[in-house]
């Protein structure tokens, strides 16, 4: 955490004074003076100009003196939350939640099954839908989160996660609200003719893949263009930006205010559901055997 010495940094440049800094923290003014010699040995810095007339704060003193108490409070806050993680982990599920991956449909599933977590609540963690680190949050479950809830028919993700279907979403066409189509209620393949579609790259989905091998056979006037493996906003606005279509879903249909999502006449829908731990303790497994209770007596 951060260098307690910055505490005593603090009091000294409030007061322009060792011997005044050393009556405040009741010690001796050698011992603060060993304390900001050791400080800025430390930070290989300069910190504090020494004169007859007191102390002032250097260049370098001054930005670390900007920054300081946030420093502190910060460590602070870090510190107490660890120990608050570690006292409530016992009794808490944490839950991942993002623009793309709400939280919602979880919370839902909660009030159905947390009869039989009594002592159990909920902790919301916030992640970012970045298409470049992505992976990286999936890897994190058991870590940073217990559950995350989104649609999944990734290779990438399943290998590193289990994932329990809860339902599906249909894939639907995103649009600007100003475009041509955005008036119609529902549309149909030949309603795309002429058209960009975004989707994202082959390898990765098989119902992406399998739509994607149907549109090149069966509708070669719509022009494909790829976008990343993974969806994140970057992929809105680029749709918002340039009048392309974009391969949507149902669930996202709220995402970008600028873009309306529609339904198209075709059975192409994917699967969503809870993603935990490979590892997953005990408590994680006991709530995914009350899901799948609740799941099969719905």
């Amino acid at each position: 955490m951060y260098n307690h010495f910055l505490d005593t940094f603090i009091i000294v440049a409030d007061c322009g004074s060792f011997t005044k800094a050393a009556g405040k923290l009741f010690i001796s003014p050698t011992a603060v003076m060993k304390q900001m010699n050791a400080l800025e040995a430390e930070l290989e810095l300069k910190l504090l100009e020494r004169t007859p007339a007191g102390v002032h704060l250097t260049t370098a003193g001054r930005m670390i003196y900007q920054d300081a108490k946030f420093i502190i409070e910060y460590s602070r806050r870090a510190l107490e939350n660890a120990c608050n993680s570690i006292h409530a982990r016992d009794n808490t599920f944490r839950v991942g939640t993002s623009l793309l991956n709400p939280a919602r449909p979880f919370m839902e599933l909660w009030y159905q099954v947390n009869q039989d977590f009594p002592e159990y609540r909920l902790h919301l963690v916030s992640f970012e839908d970045d298409h470049k680190g992505i992976l990286a949050e999936i890897e994190k479950l058991g870590e940073k989160f217990d559950f995350l809830i989104g649609v999944c028919d990734s290779r990438a993700w399943l290998s590193r996660c289990c994932f329990l279907q809860l339902g599906f979403y249909k894939k639907m066409i995103a649009m600007p609200r100003e475009h041509r189509l955005a008036s119609k209620k529902i549309l149909r393949p030949e309603d795309l003719y002429g058209e960009t579609l975004m989707m994202v790259k082959p390898g990765d989905s098989d119902v992406n893949d399998f739509l994607r091998n149907d549109l090149e056979m069966h509708h070669p006037q719509i022009r494909i263009e790829d976008t990343s493996q993974f969806y994140d906003l970057s992929v809105f606005n680029r749709c918002a930006e340039t009048g392309n279509l974009l391969l949507s879903l149902e669930c996202w249909k709220d995402v970008h205010p600028g873009l309306v999502t529609l339904p198209v006449n075709w059975s192409y829908e994917i699967p969503y559901g809870l993603l935990y731990s490979p590892s997953a303790p005990e408590e994680i497994l006991r709530f995914i055997k009350s899901v799948k209770k609740y799941m099969n007596h719905k």
